[in-house]
């Protein structure tokens, strides 16, 4: 995924379950491959501490935040009994407690927690905890797959995490905007390249609904990124040729060949079940190969869908990862 602005991302590790369960007819299922870029807009449940940053004070540098033992990935949830959504309502907060101590509820690896924090005066007057907050993100990914009885969807093949911390940005809401490639910044060795997009801002075209390991899923309310697509089966990948589907110009899909190196099996994480070798030199002359934003990109071998593009290896941007397509299903089928 390729973020833009000021929100920040990187690759970590719907609410909607697809008509047929994953198991036993798994081998059956159909599915609309995409490998169109969409943008991305997530809203935090609560805001994210990204990093504690000393505050400079008119004594020197102090902590108030690290002193008070919060970390880096904590997820606050409300400031002395309100709820905090953004970093706007949090500062609100702090400034309105003229000086005095700051009872944080606090979410950290799954348990609940109240910290409390004296806020400190920085040397322009305003009251500050030490913390760099994040309550959202935009940018710009692919999409994996569609089914076509419900519109649900699968995108990106491995999860949004904040880019200071590395955490799984906690999902309140999301939703998804129409985008087209406007340009790519060409990857080379020790460079991740990158798709530029541009968004219609004037309305949503469909929602997010879950943010996991192994993809963001959710419902496309519009079904013009699909109505003219076929269904292919899924099955399971195998070492050798196969094609990425991805939208690296404008809003056309291209198909490029690649091979799979390497299977990972059981052993793999959850992003990262096989090695993608990209071997199409229209591809490589256009993007340098695997860039961030076509994360996402299906992965299609002898006519049937079997994973996603997810990372580009830094020192060989020909060369990445892809995840199996059954653990995107299984991550959007969990509860």
């Amino acid at each position: 995924m390729q973020i833009r602005n000021k929100w920040l991302a990187r690759s970590c590790a719907a609410a909607l379950v697809l008509a047929l369960s994953v198991g036993t007819a798994l081998a059956a299922q159909s599915l609309i491959p995409v490998g169109r870029a969409a943008g991305i807009k997530l809203h935090a449940d609560g805001v994210m501490i990204a990093s504690l940053d000393p505050v400079t004070t008119a004594v020197g540098q102090v902590s108030p935040a690290e002193a008070a033992g919060l970390q880096p990935g904590d997820v606050i949830l409300t400031a002395n009994g309100q709820s905090v959504d953004t970093n706007d309502a949090l500062q609100e907060i702090i400034e309105g407690a003229d000086g005095q101590a700051i009872t944080l509820h606090v979410r950290r690896d799954g348990e609940e927690l109240d910290v409390s924090v004296t806020p400190v005066q920085d040397t322009s007057g305003h009251d500050r905890l030490g913390v760099m907050i994040r309550d959202g993100m935009a940018g710009i990914g692919t999409i994996t797959y569609v089914d076509p009885e419900t519109g649900a969807y699968g995108s990106l093949g491995h999860g949004i995490c904040d880019g200071e911390s590395g955490v799984l940005v906690p999902l309140a809401e999301g939703s998804l905007m129409e985008a087209s490639v406007a340009g790519v910044q060409k990857g080379a060795s020790g460079a991740p390249g990158a798709l530029q997009g541009e968004f219609n801002l004037q309305e949503d075209m469909g929602t997010v609904e879950k943010n996991t390991d192994t993809g963001i899923f959710g419902v496309l309310t519009d079904d013009s990124y699909y109505d003219d697509l076929d269904t292919l089966p899924i099955a399971d990948a195998q070492e050798g040729t196969c094609e990425i589907w991805s939208n690296v110009e404008g809003e056309t899909i291209g198909h490029y060949t690649a091979e799979i190196t390497k299977l990972y099996g059981e052993g793999g994480e959850n992003d990262r079940s096989m090695v993608i070798h990209v071997t199409d030199p229209k591809l490589i002359e256009k993007t340098g190969g695997i860039v961030q934003g076509m994360s996402g990109s299906p992965v299609i071998q002898d006519g049937k869908l079997v994973g996603a593009v997810t990372h580009v290896l830094v020192n060989d941007p020909t060369r990445g990862y892809a995840v199996e397509i059954e653990k995107m299903l299984e991550a959007q089928a969990a509860a």
